[in-house]
Formats: C-alpha cells, structure tokens, sequence
C-alpha cells in the first residue's frame, strides 16, 4: 500500500496514480496561524516559494493570515472547508497544546495530518555578561532556589518553550513546579528583556537567536538537540551534556481539513517529498538550524498521538491540564 511506504521517492512511485485523480483546480491557500514575519508564517511562505519556483504545483498558492487564540481561529478556518484539498496549513505544537489546555476543540484527530517536515529545537540564552556561564549553573542555582532564575518564554505557558523548558529541568531534578517564567508575546520581546537585565534566561527558536550570539549581545548556554548542532552553534553544548537527560524538538509540519479524500492527500504527499528534496528546501533547514524529518501522513498521525501523550504528561505534572 501507498501509505505504508516511507521513502519520498516511493511516494512519486505510488503516489502518481492518486495525483491523477485529483489536483487542485482553484488558487491554493496555505493557512498560517501567525502574522508576516511570524514563525508559522516564514515557513509557509517558504514552502510557497518552493513550490512556485519548482512548479510542483499547477495551481497558483497563497499564504493566508488567520491569527489568534494560539492557532484555533486558524485552524476553525480550515475546517470551514473540510474535504477540500485546496487548503492547507503549516502546523506547529500549539495543534496539541491548545486541546490539551482545553483551549481549542480541534487536535490531530480533528483534521487531516498530511506531511510532517522538520523538527526545530530551543536554544536557552543568557545575557553576554551574565553570572549564569552554562546550563550546569542552572540546574545548580535552581536546586537550591526553583525561583532564583527567571525564564522568558512566548508566547504562552504550555507552549513549545515553555515544555522544553520544564522537560530539561524536571530531568535534571529542579522542582519545575516552583519555577518563575515571564510570558511576552514574541520570542524577539524575549530576548530583548533578557539583554535588557529583566529576565534571566530566554527559551527561544535555535534561528532567533543567531543573529544577537554574533552581536555578542547574548550567549547560548544549552540547546534542547540530542547532539550539538553546527555552524554558530557548534560551541553550544547540549542539555544531556550538562546533567539533564533531555531532548526536545518542536515538530512541523502539513495539515489539511478534516476530511480529505485518499486522492488529495496522497497528491499533497507526493508534492511535499518533492518540495524537501530540493536545494532550496535543503538552505533553509540549514540556515534555521531545522532538521529535516519527512513523514506520510500515516507516520505523522502516529507521531502526533505519540506528542499528544508526552506533552500532556508534562502538562499535567506542572498541573496545567489534567
């Protein structure tokens, strides 16, 4: 069976005669849950480019802004055209978090899982001249005192910074309940309270902080990867380096509507391993510090249940869900 094979070059194989059956006759929307120059919306304009540049598809592609409430407005707009596979969107965590907060109605089950793409890890930042020199002194400060180092995350508490943050800690044995966190709207606002004195540690995308660790504004002091990641991050050791048996990654990846036919999204499916298999794909993972991790849509439900249980595991042992 199609959906059982892996391999994007399977996928053109198989997929081929269910792309035939189907494609889409109308401009295409690409739904993003933030605004221009959002997280959400940089990836899928850069999927947009990709796509109109190896013309994968015939049909011409627009990115859609639908923001608000963590992603539910968004994703309610999806599903305002259920079956139609001239919609889809780039979905982040919130998917998950926000059902599991009691936020959203809507989860994986709710719509339909299309692609995963890549995984994007949290990078931990202390201001350049902070007594803070590393994730150890950290976990040290905190054993001592849960609520001696303040940590800026965005844009809200049960978030992927957020998780990443409490999953390192309570691994390296702090008390994650007492922990302080202060809550801005953006990862930029993050980072500037934290240059600024206000905060002590940032948990932010590994891409935003690059440009700011080369400013010699801010160091790195840990990264949520399994190993270290490359480029200006190659000196930035890793959580399970500093005593805390940890990894993170934040997954993205497509959706659609809820009930899409076998034919729409095998012909998403066979248009996306094309899409990541270019150059141009292959720069931006490199420039974001995004690890490539291309799943069917078979594999991605089946990461997406696997999140769904970690993270409400998390969620409810801080008591923000139960």
């Amino acid at each position: 069976m199609c959906a059982g094979i892996a391999a994007a070059a399977g996928l053109l194989i198989c997929g081929a005669a269910f792309a035939a059956d189907w494609k889409p006759e109308r401009p295409v929307e690409i739904v993003a849950m933030s605004g221009p120059g959002g997280a959400n919306d940089v990836i899928a304009r850069t999927l947009q480019r990709v796509i109109q540049q190896r013309k994968l598809v015939d049909a011409p592609l627009t990115v859609v802004s639908k923001v608000g409430a963590g992603g539910v407005i968004a994703w309610g707009y999806l599903n305002q055209h259920a079956g139609d596979g001239a919609y889809i969107s780039v979905s982040p965590i919130n998917l998950l978090i926000e059902h599991i907060l009691g936020a959203s109605s809507i989860t994986y089950t709710g719509v339909t899982p299309i692609a995963q793409l890549f995984n994007e890890y949290v990078a931990f930042a202390v201001k350049a001249d902070s007594p803070l020199r590393s994730g150890r002194d950290v976990i040290d400060k905190l054993k001592t005192d849960p609520a001696s180092v303040s940590f800026a995350v965005a844009a809200s508490l049960g978030g992927s910074n957020h998780i990443a943050t409490m999953v390192a800690l309570k691994s390296a044995g702090v008390d994650v309940k007492k922990l302080k966190f202060v809550v801005f709207n953006s990862g930029i606002q993050s980072l500037t309270n934290v240059m600024g004195g206000h905060v002590d540690v940032a948990a932010v995308p590994v891409s935003g902080v690059v440009s700011l660790m080369a400013a010699g504004r801010l160091r790195a002091i840990a990264v949520s990867s399994a190993k270290r990641l490359t480029g200006s991050f190659a000196a930035v050791p890793t959580w399970k380096e500093q005593g805390a048996d940890s990894v993170f990654s934040s997954s993205r990846g497509v959706i659609g509507p809820q009930g899409m036919s076998a034919a729409q999204i095998a012909y998403w499916e066979n248009v996306l391993a094309r899409a990541v298999e270019t150059d141009d794909w292959k720069k931006d993972l490199e420039s974001n510090f995004w690890e490539g991790q291309f799943l069917i849509s078979a594999d991605t439900r089946k990461l997406l249940k696997a999140q769904y249980e970690e993270y409400k595991s998390v969620l409810i042992d801080v008591g923000l869900a139960r």
